[in-house]
Protein backbone atom coordinates (compact mmCIF):
# COMPACT_ATOMS: atom_id res chain seq x y z
CA UNK A 1 0.00 0.00 0.00
CA UNK A 2 2.74 2.63 0.53
CA UNK A 3 4.18 1.90 -2.69
CA UNK A 4 1.28 2.35 -4.37
CA UNK A 5 0.73 5.50 -2.45
CA UNK A 6 4.15 6.66 -3.58
CA UNK A 7 3.80 5.90 -6.77
CA UNK A 8 0.83 7.65 -7.33
CA UNK A 9 2.37 10.46 -5.03
CA UNK A 10 5.23 10.97 -7.78
CA UNK A 11 2.59 11.05 -10.47
CA UNK A 12 0.81 13.39 -8.90
CA UNK A 13 3.47 15.79 -8.19
CA UNK A 14 5.20 15.52 -11.86
CA UNK A 15 1.36 16.91 -13.09
CA UNK A 16 0.85 19.63 -10.51
CA UNK A 17 4.61 20.99 -11.88
CA UNK A 18 4.04 20.36 -15.34
CA UNK A 19 0.53 22.58 -14.59
CA UNK A 20 2.48 24.97 -12.82
CA UNK A 21 5.52 25.59 -15.29
CA UNK A 22 2.62 26.51 -17.84
CA UNK A 23 0.18 29.02 -15.55
CA UNK A 24 1.14 32.76 -14.78
CA UNK A 25 -0.94 32.95 -11.38
CA UNK A 26 0.67 29.51 -10.11
CA UNK A 27 4.21 30.44 -10.81
CA UNK A 28 3.65 33.00 -8.26
CA UNK A 29 2.22 30.36 -5.69
CA UNK A 30 5.31 27.92 -6.99
CA UNK A 31 7.76 31.02 -5.45
CA UNK A 32 5.43 31.17 -2.24
CA UNK A 33 5.62 27.47 -1.78
CA UNK A 34 8.94 27.26 -2.10
CA UNK A 35 9.55 30.27 0.25
CA UNK A 36 8.24 28.31 2.81
CA UNK A 37 10.22 25.05 2.36
CA UNK A 38 6.86 23.51 -0.05
CA UNK A 39 6.23 21.42 -3.00
CA UNK A 40 3.67 20.51 -4.96
CA UNK A 41 3.33 17.57 -3.09
CA UNK A 42 3.76 17.53 0.27
CA UNK A 43 4.05 15.03 2.96
CA UNK A 44 1.35 15.96 6.30
CA UNK A 45 2.48 14.33 9.45
CA UNK A 46 5.37 15.22 12.09
CA UNK A 47 6.34 13.70 15.01
CA UNK A 48 10.10 14.28 14.66
CA UNK A 49 9.87 12.71 11.07
CA UNK A 50 8.05 13.62 8.44
CA UNK A 51 5.82 10.94 6.87
CA UNK A 52 2.28 10.41 5.24
CA UNK A 53 0.58 7.76 3.86
CA UNK A 54 -3.01 8.31 3.91
CA UNK A 55 -5.32 10.02 1.40
CA UNK A 56 -3.22 12.70 -0.85
CA UNK A 57 -6.01 15.70 -1.05
CA UNK A 58 -5.66 18.11 -3.11
CA UNK A 59 -5.92 21.92 -2.26
CA UNK A 60 -7.24 24.91 -4.83
CA UNK A 61 -7.40 28.70 -4.17
CA UNK A 62 -10.87 29.87 -3.95
CA UNK A 63 -10.77 32.57 -6.23
CA UNK A 64 -9.81 30.57 -9.24
CA UNK A 65 -9.99 26.91 -8.79
CA UNK A 66 -6.21 26.23 -9.92
CA UNK A 67 -4.96 23.36 -7.44
CA UNK A 68 -2.21 24.66 -5.71
CA UNK A 69 -0.61 21.99 -4.60
CA UNK A 70 -1.23 18.36 -2.97
CA UNK A 71 -0.97 16.74 0.79
CA UNK A 72 -0.23 13.11 1.72
CA UNK A 73 -2.94 13.08 4.64
CA UNK A 74 -1.80 11.08 7.90
CA UNK A 75 -3.39 6.95 8.43
CA UNK A 76 -5.14 5.79 11.22
CA UNK A 77 -1.99 4.07 12.04
CA UNK A 78 0.37 7.30 11.72
CA UNK A 79 -2.15 9.22 14.33
CA UNK A 80 -1.97 6.92 16.68
CA UNK A 81 2.46 6.41 16.48
CA UNK A 82 2.16 10.14 16.74
CA UNK A 83 -0.11 10.74 19.91
CA UNK A 84 2.33 8.23 21.24
CA UNK A 85 5.31 9.79 20.37
CA UNK A 86 4.14 13.21 21.48
CA UNK A 87 2.88 11.80 24.89
CA UNK A 88 6.56 10.79 25.17
CA UNK A 89 7.93 14.06 24.64
CA UNK A 90 5.25 15.32 27.09
CA UNK A 91 6.89 13.93 29.58
CA UNK A 92 9.93 15.18 28.93
CA UNK A 93 8.81 18.43 28.47
CA UNK A 94 7.24 18.94 31.57
CA UNK A 95 10.23 18.63 33.68
CA UNK A 96 11.82 21.59 31.74
CA UNK A 97 11.70 24.91 33.69
CA UNK A 98 8.67 26.98 32.59
CA UNK A 99 10.57 30.04 31.93
CA UNK A 100 13.44 27.88 29.50
CA UNK A 101 10.10 26.60 27.80
CA UNK A 102 9.10 30.28 26.87
CA UNK A 103 12.48 30.33 25.64
CA UNK A 104 11.92 28.14 22.90
CA UNK A 105 8.53 29.87 22.83
CA UNK A 106 10.33 33.49 21.76
CA UNK A 107 12.71 31.59 19.28
CA UNK A 108 9.08 29.85 17.59
CA UNK A 109 7.93 33.98 17.68
CA UNK A 110 10.89 34.86 15.99
CA UNK A 111 10.66 31.87 13.23
CA UNK A 112 7.02 32.80 12.10
CA UNK A 113 7.91 36.69 12.09
CA UNK A 114 10.57 36.19 9.61
CA UNK A 115 8.00 34.61 7.49
CA UNK A 116 5.05 36.64 8.10
CA UNK A 117 4.71 37.71 4.40
CA UNK A 118 4.92 34.56 2.57
CA UNK A 119 2.69 32.81 5.06
CA UNK A 120 -0.09 35.54 4.93
CA UNK A 121 0.63 35.33 1.39
CA UNK A 122 0.19 31.66 1.69
CA UNK A 123 -3.37 32.08 3.66
CA UNK A 124 -4.53 34.33 0.85
CA UNK A 125 -3.69 32.06 -1.62
CA UNK A 126 -5.32 28.76 0.11
CA UNK A 127 -8.02 30.14 2.36
CA UNK A 128 -9.16 33.02 0.09
CA UNK A 129 -8.61 35.97 3.03
CA UNK A 130 -6.90 39.14 1.36
CA UNK A 131 -3.11 39.30 1.85
CA UNK A 132 -3.50 42.30 4.44
CA UNK A 133 -5.90 39.97 6.84
CA UNK A 134 -3.42 36.82 5.95
CA UNK A 135 -0.47 39.08 6.97
CA UNK A 136 -2.49 40.10 10.08
CA UNK A 137 -3.12 36.80 11.12
CA UNK A 138 0.00 35.40 11.40
CA UNK A 139 0.95 39.09 13.27
CA UNK A 140 -1.82 36.86 15.46
CA UNK A 141 0.38 34.28 16.03
CA UNK A 142 3.64 36.45 16.84
CA UNK A 143 1.50 38.55 19.67
CA UNK A 144 -0.07 35.50 21.81
CA UNK A 145 3.65 34.09 21.72
CA UNK A 146 4.82 37.31 23.25
CA UNK A 147 2.31 36.95 25.61
CA UNK A 148 2.56 33.31 26.17
CA UNK A 149 6.39 34.37 26.58
CA UNK A 150 5.98 36.55 29.47
CA UNK A 151 3.15 34.08 31.11
CA UNK A 152 6.37 31.78 31.29
CA UNK A 153 8.05 33.72 34.18
CA UNK A 154 4.11 33.99 35.67
CA UNK A 155 2.25 30.54 35.73
CA UNK A 156 1.68 31.51 39.45
CA UNK A 157 -0.28 29.11 42.09
CA UNK A 158 -1.57 30.63 45.41
CA UNK A 159 -1.06 30.34 48.93
CA UNK A 160 -4.42 29.81 51.22
CA UNK A 161 -5.16 30.09 54.58
CA UNK A 162 -5.20 26.86 56.49
CA UNK A 163 -7.60 26.84 59.47
CA UNK A 164 -5.52 24.63 61.47
CA UNK A 165 -2.38 25.66 63.10
CA UNK A 166 0.70 23.99 61.82
CA UNK A 167 -0.92 23.34 58.05
CA UNK A 168 -0.19 25.38 55.05
CA UNK A 169 -2.43 24.99 52.12
CA UNK A 170 -0.99 25.71 48.15
CA UNK A 171 -2.57 25.82 44.33
CA UNK A 172 -0.06 24.31 42.45
CA UNK A 173 -1.09 24.02 38.36
CA UNK A 174 0.82 21.27 36.35
CA UNK A 175 0.76 20.28 32.91
CA UNK A 176 -2.00 18.42 31.31
CA UNK A 177 0.04 16.17 28.91
CA UNK A 178 -0.82 15.87 25.50
CA UNK A 179 -2.91 18.83 23.66
CA UNK A 180 -4.70 17.93 20.49
CA UNK A 181 -5.96 20.65 18.75
CA UNK A 182 -8.92 20.38 15.48
CA UNK A 183 -8.13 23.90 13.75
CA UNK A 184 -11.00 25.46 11.26
CA UNK A 185 -10.37 26.59 7.31
CA UNK A 186 -10.93 30.79 8.54
CA UNK A 187 -7.80 31.07 10.08
CA UNK A 188 -5.75 28.27 9.22
CA UNK A 189 -2.58 29.95 11.36
CA UNK A 190 -4.05 31.75 14.05
CA UNK A 191 -5.63 29.31 16.07
CA UNK A 192 -3.08 26.80 16.17
CA UNK A 193 -1.15 29.59 17.11
CA UNK A 194 -3.31 30.77 20.10
CA UNK A 195 -3.47 26.98 21.18
CA UNK A 196 0.33 25.83 20.56
CA UNK A 197 1.86 28.71 22.31
CA UNK A 198 0.07 28.92 25.41
CA UNK A 199 0.18 25.01 25.57
CA UNK A 200 3.55 24.98 25.04
CA UNK A 201 4.57 27.15 27.71
CA UNK A 202 2.46 24.89 30.06
CA UNK A 203 3.99 22.53 30.10
CA UNK A 204 2.09 20.20 27.44
CA UNK A 205 3.10 18.85 23.95
CA UNK A 206 0.34 19.38 20.96
CA UNK A 207 -0.92 17.24 18.24
CA UNK A 208 -2.40 19.41 16.00
CA UNK A 209 -5.27 18.56 12.91
CA UNK A 210 -5.90 21.87 10.50
CA UNK A 211 -8.54 21.80 8.00
CA UNK A 212 -8.00 19.39 4.76
CA UNK A 213 -8.31 22.67 2.47
CA UNK A 214 -5.39 24.70 4.10
CA UNK A 215 -3.50 21.64 4.81
CA UNK A 216 -0.31 23.03 3.07
CA UNK A 217 -0.41 26.12 5.63
CA UNK A 218 -0.39 23.17 8.04
CA UNK A 219 2.56 22.12 6.81
CA UNK A 220 4.76 25.06 6.65
CA UNK A 221 3.37 26.36 9.78
CA UNK A 222 4.90 22.68 11.18
CA UNK A 223 8.15 23.25 9.00
CA UNK A 224 8.82 26.64 10.45
CA UNK A 225 8.23 25.25 14.35
CA UNK A 226 10.26 21.72 13.21
CA UNK A 227 13.42 23.65 12.58
CA UNK A 228 13.05 25.52 15.89
CA UNK A 229 12.51 22.16 17.67
CA UNK A 230 15.71 20.09 16.05
CA UNK A 231 18.11 23.29 17.11
CA UNK A 232 17.25 23.03 19.95
CA UNK A 233 17.37 18.85 19.94
CA UNK A 234 14.68 18.56 21.57
CA UNK A 235 11.84 15.91 20.64
CA UNK A 236 10.10 17.24 17.46
CA UNK A 237 6.49 15.82 18.65
CA UNK A 238 6.25 18.39 21.10
CA UNK A 239 4.71 20.11 17.74
CA UNK A 240 3.04 17.16 16.08
CA UNK A 241 0.93 17.50 12.74
CA UNK A 242 -1.15 14.74 11.84
CA UNK A 243 -3.16 16.61 8.37
CA UNK A 244 -6.87 14.93 7.28
CA UNK A 245 -9.94 14.90 7.44
CA UNK A 246 -12.98 14.15 10.06
CA UNK A 247 -11.54 10.55 10.63
CA UNK A 248 -8.45 12.05 11.92
CA UNK A 249 -10.56 14.18 14.05
CA UNK A 250 -12.06 11.43 15.29
CA UNK A 251 -9.42 9.40 15.88
CA UNK A 252 -8.20 12.49 17.75
CA UNK A 253 -11.17 13.03 20.13
CA UNK A 254 -11.78 8.80 20.99
CA UNK A 255 -8.20 8.89 21.99
CA UNK A 256 -7.30 9.04 25.85
CA UNK A 257 -4.01 9.98 25.45
CA UNK A 258 -5.02 13.35 24.35
CA UNK A 259 -5.54 15.05 27.79
CA UNK A 260 -7.34 18.13 25.93
CA UNK A 261 -9.05 18.69 22.92
CA UNK A 262 -9.43 22.20 21.35
CA UNK A 263 -11.76 22.35 18.87
CA UNK A 264 -12.52 25.13 16.67
CA UNK A 265 -15.44 25.31 14.25
CA UNK A 266 -19.24 24.87 13.71
CA UNK A 267 -21.34 24.47 17.06
CA UNK A 268 -23.06 21.01 14.85
CA UNK A 269 -19.66 19.67 15.03
CA UNK A 270 -18.74 20.84 18.15
CA UNK A 271 -21.54 19.24 20.02
CA UNK A 272 -20.24 16.08 18.25
CA UNK A 273 -16.80 16.80 19.96
CA UNK A 274 -17.87 17.54 23.06
CA UNK A 275 -19.71 14.08 22.96
CA UNK A 276 -17.06 12.14 22.06
CA UNK A 277 -14.66 13.68 24.64
CA UNK A 278 -17.32 13.92 27.68
CA UNK A 279 -17.82 9.86 26.76
CA UNK A 280 -13.80 9.06 27.94
CA UNK A 281 -14.12 11.63 30.67
CA UNK A 282 -11.40 13.96 28.71
CA UNK A 283 -11.06 18.26 28.63
CA UNK A 284 -12.64 19.60 25.92
CA UNK A 285 -12.40 23.55 24.79
CA UNK A 286 -14.58 24.39 22.20
CA UNK A 287 -14.70 27.75 20.30
CA UNK A 288 -18.06 27.41 17.70
CA UNK A 289 -20.22 29.76 15.85
CA UNK A 290 -21.15 33.10 16.50
CA UNK A 291 -24.17 35.34 15.39
CA UNK A 292 -22.69 38.56 16.63
CA UNK A 293 -24.55 41.90 16.72
CA UNK A 294 -23.56 45.94 16.21
CA UNK A 295 -26.13 48.26 17.95
CA UNK A 296 -26.12 51.29 16.90
CA UNK A 297 -27.67 53.55 19.66
CA UNK A 298 -29.42 56.81 18.83
CA UNK A 299 -26.28 58.94 20.14
CA UNK A 300 -23.80 56.58 18.53
CA UNK A 301 -20.83 58.44 16.08
CA UNK A 302 -22.47 57.52 13.48
CA UNK A 303 -19.20 57.70 10.91
CA UNK A 304 -16.94 55.53 12.99
CA UNK A 305 -20.14 52.73 13.51
CA UNK A 306 -20.15 52.98 9.45
CA UNK A 307 -17.04 51.93 9.30
CA UNK A 308 -16.92 49.36 11.68
CA UNK A 309 -20.15 47.58 10.84
CA UNK A 310 -18.56 47.38 7.49
CA UNK A 311 -15.19 45.98 8.36
CA UNK A 312 -17.05 44.01 10.92
CA UNK A 313 -19.59 42.19 8.45
CA UNK A 314 -17.23 42.32 5.11
CA UNK A 315 -13.81 41.15 6.67
CA UNK A 316 -12.92 37.69 5.74
CA UNK A 317 -15.96 37.84 3.28
CA UNK A 318 -18.42 36.96 6.26
CA UNK A 319 -15.97 34.04 7.46
CA UNK A 320 -14.94 35.07 11.40
CA UNK A 321 -16.26 33.57 13.88
CA UNK A 322 -16.85 37.24 15.09
CA UNK A 323 -18.35 38.39 11.77
CA UNK A 324 -21.18 41.19 12.30
CA UNK A 325 -24.43 39.09 10.81
CA UNK A 326 -27.46 41.31 12.88
CA UNK A 327 -27.08 45.19 12.97
CA UNK A 328 -29.57 46.92 15.42
CA UNK A 329 -29.84 50.66 14.63
CA UNK A 330 -32.38 52.55 16.78
CA UNK A 331 -35.28 54.00 15.25
CA UNK A 332 -34.33 57.54 15.01
CA UNK A 333 -30.54 56.96 12.89
CA UNK A 334 -32.28 54.16 11.15
CA UNK A 335 -33.10 55.32 7.78
CA UNK A 336 -29.78 57.67 7.58
CA UNK A 337 -27.30 54.93 8.29
CA UNK A 338 -28.56 52.22 6.46
CA UNK A 339 -28.19 55.05 3.06
CA UNK A 340 -24.94 55.63 4.05
CA UNK A 341 -24.38 51.86 4.84
CA UNK A 342 -25.21 50.79 1.60
CA UNK A 343 -23.28 53.37 0.02
CA UNK A 344 -20.13 52.12 1.21
CA UNK A 345 -21.25 48.91 0.38
CA UNK A 346 -21.22 49.87 -3.28
CA UNK A 347 -17.24 51.34 -3.42
CA UNK A 348 -16.76 47.66 -1.78
CA UNK A 349 -13.84 45.72 -4.34
CA UNK A 350 -14.51 42.17 -4.37
CA UNK A 351 -11.68 39.95 -6.28
CA UNK A 352 -8.45 38.23 -6.49
CA UNK A 353 -7.46 38.21 -2.50
CA UNK A 354 -3.94 39.30 -3.74
CA UNK A 355 -4.78 42.40 -5.60
CA UNK A 356 -4.45 45.65 -3.85
CA UNK A 357 -7.88 47.40 -2.99
CA UNK A 358 -9.69 44.22 -2.88
CA UNK A 359 -11.57 44.45 0.52
CA UNK A 360 -13.41 41.20 -0.46
CA UNK A 361 -11.99 37.76 -1.45
CA UNK A 362 -13.79 34.71 -2.20
CA UNK A 363 -15.70 32.13 -0.09
CA UNK A 364 -13.67 29.09 1.03
CA UNK A 365 -15.59 26.83 -0.90
CA UNK A 366 -18.81 26.05 -3.59
CA UNK A 367 -20.71 24.53 -0.45
CA UNK A 368 -20.50 28.00 1.44
CA UNK A 369 -21.57 29.49 -1.88
CA UNK A 370 -24.47 27.25 -1.90
CA UNK A 371 -25.18 28.20 1.74
CA UNK A 372 -25.10 31.94 0.47
CA UNK A 373 -27.67 31.58 -2.18
CA UNK A 374 -30.12 29.32 0.37
CA UNK A 375 -29.48 32.37 3.12
CA UNK A 376 -31.12 34.47 0.89
CA UNK A 377 -33.83 32.43 -0.41
CA UNK A 378 -34.45 32.19 3.15
CA UNK A 379 -34.54 35.94 3.88
CA UNK A 380 -37.09 36.11 1.10
CA UNK A 381 -39.33 33.65 1.46
CA UNK A 382 -39.05 34.75 5.43
CA UNK A 383 -40.11 38.75 4.26
CA UNK A 384 -37.28 40.22 4.40
CA UNK A 385 -35.73 42.25 1.48
CA UNK A 386 -32.24 42.44 -0.12
CA UNK A 387 -31.10 45.67 0.53
CA UNK A 388 -27.97 45.63 -1.72
CA UNK A 389 -26.33 42.59 -2.92
CA UNK A 390 -27.35 39.16 -2.98
CA UNK A 391 -25.76 37.97 -5.99
CA UNK A 392 -23.47 35.16 -6.69
CA UNK A 393 -20.80 36.67 -8.97
CA UNK A 394 -20.98 34.25 -11.95
CA UNK A 395 -19.39 36.42 -14.48
CA UNK A 396 -15.67 34.98 -13.06
CA UNK A 397 -13.96 31.92 -11.97
CA UNK A 398 -14.11 31.40 -8.08
CA UNK A 399 -16.38 31.74 -5.03
CA UNK A 400 -17.49 35.22 -5.14
CA UNK A 401 -20.13 36.48 -4.05
CA UNK A 402 -21.80 40.19 -3.29
CA UNK A 403 -21.64 41.80 -0.13
CA UNK A 404 -25.28 41.86 1.18
CA UNK A 405 -27.48 44.20 3.35
CA UNK A 406 -30.94 42.83 4.61
CA UNK A 407 -33.45 43.95 5.91
CA UNK A 408 -35.76 41.86 8.19
CA UNK A 409 -37.36 40.88 11.32
CA UNK A 410 -35.17 40.07 14.58
CA UNK A 411 -36.75 36.54 14.97
CA UNK A 412 -36.90 35.31 11.39
CA UNK A 413 -35.61 32.05 11.50
CA UNK A 414 -32.99 33.04 9.33
CA UNK A 415 -31.64 35.69 11.54
CA UNK A 416 -31.26 33.04 14.40
CA UNK A 417 -28.80 31.04 12.79
CA UNK A 418 -25.09 31.70 11.24
CA UNK A 419 -24.22 31.58 8.10
CA UNK A 420 -20.91 32.25 7.27
CA UNK A 421 -20.81 34.09 4.39
CA UNK A 422 -21.11 38.13 4.13
CA UNK A 423 -24.60 38.39 4.46
CA UNK A 424 -25.79 41.44 7.23
CA UNK A 425 -29.92 41.75 8.61
CA UNK A 426 -30.39 45.49 9.57
CA UNK A 427 -33.09 45.51 11.94
CA UNK A 428 -34.63 48.57 13.59
CA UNK A 429 -35.33 48.98 17.20
CA UNK A 430 -37.04 51.77 19.35
CA UNK A 431 -35.38 51.71 22.42
CA UNK A 432 -32.11 49.86 24.11
CA UNK A 433 -33.70 47.52 26.54
CA UNK A 434 -35.49 45.74 23.55
CA UNK A 435 -31.74 45.57 21.32
CA UNK A 436 -30.00 43.71 24.21
CA UNK A 437 -32.99 41.37 24.57
CA UNK A 438 -32.88 40.74 20.78
CA UNK A 439 -29.05 40.50 20.84
CA UNK A 440 -29.38 37.47 23.68
CA UNK A 441 -31.87 36.11 22.21
CA UNK A 442 -29.98 33.97 19.63
CA UNK A 443 -28.21 30.41 20.57
CA UNK A 444 -24.67 31.64 20.37
CA UNK A 445 -22.92 34.19 22.47
CA UNK A 446 -19.96 34.77 21.37
CA UNK A 447 -18.97 38.10 20.56
CA UNK A 448 -21.55 41.59 20.38
CA UNK A 449 -20.82 45.54 20.07
CA UNK A 450 -22.44 48.79 21.28
CA UNK A 451 -21.81 52.02 19.25
CA UNK A 452 -22.89 54.98 21.90
CA UNK A 453 -21.22 58.04 23.48
CA UNK A 454 -23.40 57.38 27.06
CA UNK A 455 -21.68 55.97 30.31
CA UNK A 456 -24.85 55.28 31.13
CA UNK A 457 -25.83 52.40 28.49
CA UNK A 458 -21.94 51.78 28.28
CA UNK A 459 -22.39 50.55 31.68
CA UNK A 460 -26.05 48.89 31.45
CA UNK A 461 -24.22 46.99 28.31
CA UNK A 462 -21.66 45.15 29.96
CA UNK A 463 -23.12 44.77 33.17
CA UNK A 464 -25.44 41.99 34.62
CA UNK A 465 -28.39 43.07 32.59
CA UNK A 466 -26.15 43.40 29.66
CA UNK A 467 -24.81 41.43 26.47
CA UNK A 468 -24.88 37.96 27.49
CA UNK A 469 -21.70 36.92 25.14
CA UNK A 470 -17.78 36.33 25.73
CA UNK A 471 -16.67 39.59 24.18
CA UNK A 472 -18.67 42.79 25.02
CA UNK A 473 -17.38 45.34 22.76
CA UNK A 474 -18.16 49.34 23.10
CA UNK A 475 -17.10 51.81 20.08
CA UNK A 476 -15.33 48.89 18.27
CA UNK A 477 -16.16 46.27 15.66
CA UNK A 478 -17.66 42.45 16.78
CA UNK A 479 -14.36 41.41 15.29
CA UNK A 480 -12.00 43.84 16.69
CA UNK A 481 -10.97 41.81 20.08
CA UNK A 482 -7.49 42.67 21.19
CA UNK A 483 -5.27 39.44 22.11
CA UNK A 484 -6.02 40.11 25.73
CA UNK A 485 -9.51 39.68 25.82
CA UNK A 486 -9.82 37.18 22.96
CA UNK A 487 -11.54 34.50 22.87
CA UNK A 488 -14.64 33.32 24.54
CA UNK A 489 -18.16 32.62 23.96
CA UNK A 490 -21.18 31.62 25.86
CA UNK A 491 -24.39 29.40 25.14
CA UNK A 492 -23.87 27.47 21.46
CA UNK A 493 -20.62 29.04 21.53
CA UNK A 494 -19.01 26.61 23.80
CA UNK A 495 -17.57 28.52 26.49
CA UNK A 496 -13.93 28.17 25.59
CA UNK A 497 -11.28 30.75 26.40
CA UNK A 498 -8.27 30.64 24.06
CA UNK A 499 -6.38 33.75 25.41
CA UNK A 500 -6.71 36.14 28.37
CA UNK A 501 -6.04 36.28 31.85
CA UNK A 502 -7.15 32.86 32.54
CA UNK A 503 -6.75 31.13 29.56
CA UNK A 504 -3.84 29.30 30.58
CA UNK A 505 -5.62 27.35 33.17
CA UNK A 506 -7.57 25.17 30.73
CA UNK A 507 -3.95 24.06 29.51
CA UNK A 508 -3.34 22.71 32.99
CA UNK A 509 -4.20 20.47 36.15
CA UNK A 510 -5.11 22.58 39.37
CA UNK A 511 -4.39 20.90 42.26
CA UNK A 512 -4.85 21.75 46.15
CA UNK A 513 -2.07 20.21 48.65
CA UNK A 514 -2.51 20.44 52.02
CA UNK A 515 1.02 20.34 54.10
CA UNK A 516 1.11 19.46 57.61
CA UNK A 517 4.56 20.63 59.09
CA UNK A 518 3.31 20.38 62.82
CA UNK A 519 3.99 16.70 64.18
CA UNK A 520 0.55 16.67 65.09
CA UNK A 521 -2.58 14.98 63.72
CA UNK A 522 -5.61 16.83 64.76
CA UNK A 523 -8.32 15.02 63.22
CA UNK A 524 -7.01 11.57 64.54
CA UNK A 525 -6.30 12.59 67.68
CA UNK A 526 -9.02 10.08 69.47
CA UNK A 527 -7.66 6.96 67.61
CA UNK A 528 -5.85 5.02 69.76
CA UNK A 529 -3.71 1.76 69.06
CA UNK A 530 -2.51 -0.98 71.31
Amino acid sequence: MFRINKTICSLQQQRLRRHIATSSPLRTTSVTLKALGLDSYNLGVYNGAWGGNGEVIETTNPATGEVIGAVQQASAREVSETIAKAAEAARYWRTVPAPKRGEIVRQMRNAIAEKIEPLGRLVALEMGKIMAEGVGEVQEYVDVADYAVGLSRSLNGKVLPSERAGHAMLEVWNPLGVVGVISAFNFPVAVYGWNSAISLVCGNSVVWKGAPTTSLTSVAVTKILAEVLEANALPGALCALVCGGADVGEQLTSDRCIDLLSFTGSTKVGREVALSVQKRFGRSLLELGGNNAVIVHSDADVDLAVRAVLFAAVGTAGQRCTTARRLFLHDSIHDAFLERLVAAYAQIKVGDPLQPGVLCGPLHTRASVAAFEEGIADVLAQGGRVLYGGKVLSDRPGNFVEPTVTSISHDAPVVQREIFAPILHAIRYANLDEAIKWNNEVAQGLSSSLFTSSPEHIFRWIGPEGSDCGIVNVNIPTNGAEIGGAFGGEKETGGGRESGSTAWQQYMRRQTCTINYSGALPLAQGIKFE
